[in-house]
């Protein structure tokens, strides 16, 4: 009778055992849950973008699609149109669908917490593409992959400099920014006039921003035009299309780009070959789009329980007039 009960009392003890232990398994938060379910699994991928403003966002957003589907996933796509409050409602919309991962390119720095806060409650990990966002807790997103923005900024500067190492007098510069408050437009800013404070004699005489775009990029270059005509020397763009934009302006104004006004624009994209090929335009800063791949290996690794980098950066060079008829046939953007 005893050891009928002891063999009922250690039945009931392996018993307890299991369950605690099957108790302790299913605690695990649902985002450690979806960091195992990586690998060759079929994933759902939300990616909100800023918008279509440029030649070089085209071709970004086109890497990542062609990545995500390429790769056997499933897209989620939205388009912000550059306004905040729709990725906002994207990014929700993404988590109420219960994807497996984010991936957004903020339209601005900031305002951005609460609703990475929410994704991370709901166990769903967020990558940044091209843009960053300034916020105190960075655990709120998983990894970011693009540019440094303040080196191009710095890049275009060394090139203005040596451009005019033998320029004695007064360099007077007009500055064509991107959308106020995002991440290429402050920091391409920073890094610009970062360099210029050791050579004084480089002076930015008008700046306002152009978004990004061609046609704002036109419009406000008539507008420093109007303002200062041939006082101006340089003009720094934050991007080519605003660039491109500007060219037009210079040239019904009556002077010529490239030669009467120097041009320098940052991304790298195919219409900025054309321009330079066509002798209107004189630099242009790589920023280069095309990590769509890149970006989706990531993903997978860390949603396979992978560590990967918090910041990735992509490789990129300055290219010159001189060099844009023999590269032209072969920019992929």
């Amino acid at each position: 009778m005893q050891n009928m009960f002891k063999s009922r009392l250690l039945v009931l003890l392996i018993v307890a055992v299991m369950m605690l232990l099957s108790a302790c398994g299913s605690s695990s938060s649902s985002s450690e849950a979806k960091a195992g379910s990586g690998g060759s699994d079929k994933l759902t991928i939300g990616f909100s973008q800023v918008g279509a403003e440029s030649e070089w966002r085209t071709a970004n957003t086109e890497s990542v699609k062609s990545a995500i589907t390429g790769a056997g996933h499933e897209l989620k796509f939205s388009d912000a149109q550059q306004k905040q409050e729709n990725q906002l409602k994207a990014i929700r919309d993404f988590i109420a669908q219960d994807v497996d991962a984010i991936v957004f390119s903020p339209v601005v720095e900031t305002g951005f917490e609460t609703v990475l806060q929410e994704a991370k409650t709901a166990g769903i990990p967020v990558f940044l593409a091209d843009r960053a966002v300034d916020i105190e807790d960075d655990s709120l997103w998983t990894a970011f992959i693009g540019s440094d923005f303040v080196e191009e900024g710095r890049k275009a500067a060394n090139w203005l400099v040596e451009e005019y190492k033998d320029h004695e007098g007064d360099v007077n510069i007009a500055e064509l920014q991107g959308t106020v408050g995002s991440a290429p437009a402050i920091d391409r800013k920073e890094g610009f006039e970062e360099v210029l404070a050791d050579h004084p004699k480089f002076k930015i005489i008008k700046t306002q921003t152009g978004d990004f775009t061609r046609s704002k990029g036109k419009e406000v270059m008539e507008a420093f035009l109007k303002d200062e005509g041939e006082n101006i020397d340089v003009l720094f763009s934050h991007n080519d299309d605003m660039a491109i934009g500007a060219i037009q302006a210079i040239e019904e104004y009556g002077l010529k780009p490239a030669e009467d006004i120097k041009i320098i624009g940052v991304d790298g994209v195919k219409g900025a070959f054309e321009a330079m090929a066509d002798g209107k335009m004189n630099v242009t800063v790589e920023c280069n789009p095309l990590f769509g791949e890149q970006l989706v290996e990531i993903i997978e690794s860390h949603l396979a329980g992978e560590e990967v980098e918090k910041r990735i950066a992509v490789e990129e060079s300055v290219y010159t007039m001189d060099q844009a008829a023999e590269l032209l046939p072969d920019r992929k953007y």
